[in-house]
């Protein structure tokens, strides 16, 4: 069974990944209620965190429940890099990990994220320096490579291992195909199969039903599997891999009175966490995917995404649960 570190892991674990905005405490609490075994959090600029600025360290709330949890760091200069490692000690994550793999403009034109991917010396000195910094665990998220002429995954994660990381996350796709297309996983196995790694290596990108999760597992011999959208508005994603691993059949999705009152936890965790504002508008993005596949359902979704206080959004669920709380929708 894998490990990062000392941290043993079950079987195949299922990991929840680092999204902005969507991997946050609360989310992070209902994935870990359904199965998760390791949870990221959002990943947090270096740059924020040395200048104190509140989104940067709001990220870096962690609780006991969600043990064990790692912290995703991005950035591309030394020194930022490791006064962050110093500042994320302070709350004691379980894991600290690398982000070498976010493909957005305003991180990879900074050479941070998947744009460390155009200076592989610099994305290995970076680690190395890093692994030296901490007796945490480090880690890393990456890409397979900058465009489909630079992929050199198997060299890059030997090297990475070699300076230290305890693990490496791989999305199957390079920075030029962002979310585009579909991901790959024969160079990720090909990484897995190269005879000098041993430390574990998990897959990332398209694990979106339990037969995908399975593929992964025993076709492509991953040690685990990092679950990203798949889960937004869906913490139930995991626990259905998992009986799927160990029945061979679905289980029945969750009922109206469960979408509901997972809906209903999830806003009010969201709320004290953050406050009233922000944690009306960024729960927003999971209604579609808590409802998805209720017939007739628009109004309803509309009035959640539209609803500006939380009163609102809580009187629609009980409206919902009105009209729909008597029939199941598998």
């Amino acid at each position: 069974m894998p490990k990062i570190g000392d941290i043993q892991l079950p079987d195949f674990p299922l990991l929840l990944a680092p999204m902005e905005d969507v991997s946050d405490p609360p989310f992070r609490a209902l994935c870990k209620e359904n199965g998760a075994d390791v949870v990221y959090t959002e990943f947090i600029s270096s740059e924020g965190l040395i200048r104190d600025a509140a989104k940067s360290t709001m990220k870096l709330d962690i609780y006991e429940a969600e043990r064990p949890v790692g912290i995703q760091i991005f950035g591309a200069n030394l020194d930022s890099m490791l006064q962050s490692v110093e500042i994320v000690e302070r709350t004691k994550p379980d894991i600290i990990d690398i982000n070498f793999g976010c493909p957005v403009k305003k991180v990879v034109s900074r050479g941070a994220g998947a744009g460390i991917l155009k200076d592989i010396d610099l994305m290995v000195s970076l680690t190395a320096a890093m692994v030296k910094h901490t007796d945490l665990p480090i880690t890393v998220k990456t890409r397979l490579g900058w465009d489909d002429d630079s992929i050199k995954i198997v060299e890059v994660a030997e090297r990475l291992q070699d300076v230290g990381i305890k693990a490496i996350s791989i999305h199957g796709r390079t920075r030029a195909q962002m979310y585009k297309g579909n991901a790959d996983w024969k160079p990720i196995a090909d990484v897995k199969n190269n005879p000098r790694m041993h430390i574990p290596v998990f897959g990332n990108g398209d694990v979106n039903t339990p037969e995908r999760a399975m593929e992964m597992r025993d076709e492509y011999g991953l040690d685990g599997a990092m679950i990203g959208r798949a889960s937004i508005g869906y913490p139930w994603f995991f626990r259905e891999v998992k009986h799927f691993f160990e029945t061979g059949t679905h289980m029945a999705k969750p009922t109206m009175q469960e979408r509901v009152e997972v809906a209903r936890r999830h806003l009010e965790m969201s709320i004290a966490w953050k406050g009233e504002t922000l944690g009306v508008f960024e729960t927003r993005r999971h209604y579609t995917n808590y409802f998805k596949g209720i017939p007739n359902f628009k109004e309803y979704r509309m009035k959640m995404v539209t609803s500006d206080d939380s009163q609102g959004v809580f009187d629609t669920f009980n409206e919902v649960l009105d009209k729909f709380g008597g029939h199941n929708f598998n």
